[in-house]
């Protein structure tokens, strides 16, 4: 059976793409608002994984994805941290010594250090701050409801209308997650529908074939659907028409080629003109409605990692 997932979790909001040992460090030191004391990995001067951000006034959901074998130490956080494996494995050690599965999920408590280590391949899900306290002695199964909320924020997460509707989204989960710590009670959600196979067909042609120009026509073909049906089954099961589905993942690419890029000036105009994007001022409007940025400041993000101190710091480290 195929689920509403398909493994791309949060990718619109890609910050950091096949990044190296310093921006990586300075990165996560940033996100969870600590310093970090080290990062131990077999191979570093080689790529040590990417990293997906999407912040709203309450915290951040960050998806990890680890290229080599990871140990961060030294990580202090002030509020309670949530940290969910969905690929792979990886596990927490508390500063007393206590160790955390991240599988379903681990609660580390505020005010804690703690050391995270992660196999290569493990794909990680970090939600922080989350204000409630962790209970002492949880009731049995409450670490996985909180991570089905999480799950279900992520399968959603492919399918957002815009920025605006992945803010509320987000901050709709962390409000989930402490009405579910308050309680203490074990409060499984709802999972979410098996998606239509005839929809799986459409979105991954949409996805794969980056060539291929909108044609509902040719797409109700694809699927084995009328072009109504299409159109109508697309938004009930997805909340977005087919146009919509295609023209994100457009600008998605194009958000991906802006991370990678390294360059003194970024070609935006070249990139969107590849994906199909004629407009340079639609297409920035556009971008800022779906990412909640402009392509400029995407690109500027990165620059302003490599410019903290912790980066050059961690380089000559390496050094």
């Amino acid at each position: 059976m195929r689920t509403l997932n398909t493994n791309q979790e949060l990718e619109a909001y890609l910050r950091l793409n096949n990044a190296g040992y310093a921006e990586w460090l300075a990165a996560i030191a940033q996100l969870l608002a600590c310093p970090l004391a080290e990062c131990r990995l077999p191979r570093p001067q080689a790529v040590v994984g990417s990293l997906s951000v999407l912040t709203v006034d309450a915290g951040i959901v960050c998806v990890l994805d680890v290229a080599q074998d990871m140990e961060l130490h030294g990580c202090l956080v002030s509020q309670t941290l949530l940290v969910n494996a969905i690929q792979g494995h990886s596990e927490i050690t508390l500063q007393a010594g206590s160790r955390l599965s991240t599988f379903p999920l681990a609660m580390v408590p505020a005010g804690q250090t703690f050391t995270l280590r992660a196999v290569e391949g493990s794909r990680l899900v970090l939600v922080y701050p989350v204000n409630e306290a962790v209970p002492a002695w949880p009731q049995p199964g409450l670490e996985v409801a909180l991570a089905g909320h999480i799950h279900r924020f992520l399968m959603r997460s492919n399918y957002f209308q815009d920025h605006l509707d992945a803010s509320n989204e987000t901050q709709a989960l962390f409000d989930r997650l402490e009405r579910q710590l308050v309680s203490g009670q074990v409060d499984l959600p709802e999972e979410l529908p098996v998606l239509d196979r005839r929809l799986v067909r459409v979105i991954e042609k949409i996805r794969g074939e980056r060539e291929w120009e909108f044609d509902l026509q040719d797409l109700a073909h694809h699927c084995g659907a009328s072009e109504r049906n299409l159109y109508y089954l697309m938004k009930r099961e997805t909340g977005m028409t087919p146009y919509r589905f295609y023209q994100r993942c457009r600008l998605v690419r194009v958000r991906r080629r802006l991370v990678d890029c390294q360059c003194d000036v970024p070609h935006i105009s070249w990139y969107a003109a590849d994906e199909g994007f004629s407009h340079l001022g639609r297409f920035a409007a556009l971008y800022r409605e779906h990412f909640g940025e402009l392509p400029s400041e995407t690109v500027q993000w990165r620059r302003r990692l490599q410019e903290q101190p912790v980066v050059e710091t961690a380089r000559r480290a390496m050094i």
